[in-house]
């Protein structure tokens, strides 16, 4: 396994939909494990293919430090089926390291994908059922396959400020 390089905000890989994966290759078994590596190396709850650079639909969460499980999950493209309610709770994000602000996210969300199992290479259809932290980890990065990152879901003004701020901040990113 490998640790991938995080991709930064301005990476135009960050804005591309997604490619939905049809075939469950070995690329794509090998991509998922070293996601996993990368992601727990960063110390993230999730990470999306987007993040390292493939613009398709996988997406692997932490679920041990989302508090909902002791192992990871993998995601093969995951959609979003219902949501409700209303949270609004800090939210950052390993491609704009160092930027946290409140966001408000739907408090309950169900969604539909297939989970890779690393073990066999085998899928299965799933419907997981979320609220709180592992709703918003789940919409965050279903976000990202999208082409969408957490400061778009802030107002205009907002995120032109907190943006300014951490660029002045992180010039190292620039």
């Amino acid at each position: 396994m490998s640790v991938l390089r995080i991709r930064i905000i301005g990476d135009p890989v960050l804005r591309e939909k997604g490619q939905i994966i049809t075939t469950i290759t070995d690329d794509i078994i090998q991509l998922a494990r070293d996601m996993i590596e990368t992601m727990h190396n960063a110390n993230g709850l999730g990470l999306a293919a987007h993040q390292v650079g493939v613009p398709k639909k996988l997406i692997v969460l932490n679920l041990k430090d989302i508090g909902v499980g002791k192992k990871d999950i993998v995601l093969i493209n995951p959609e979003v089926v219902y949501s409700e309610g209303s949270d609004i709770a800090e939210e950052g994000c390993l491609s704009i390291p160092g930027l946290y602000t409140k966001l408000e996210r739907p408090y309950y969300v169900e969604v539909e994908a297939e989970e890779l199992k690393l073990s066999n290479g085998k899928t299965k259809k799933v419907r997981i059922k979320a609220e709180e932290l592992y709703a918003r980890a789940l919409l965050h990065e279903i976000d990202h396959i999208n082409g969408i990152l957490f400061v778009d879901r802030l107002d205009d003004i907002k995120r032109r400020v907190l943006l300014a701020k951490w660029r002045k901040e992180h010039p190292e990113y620039n």
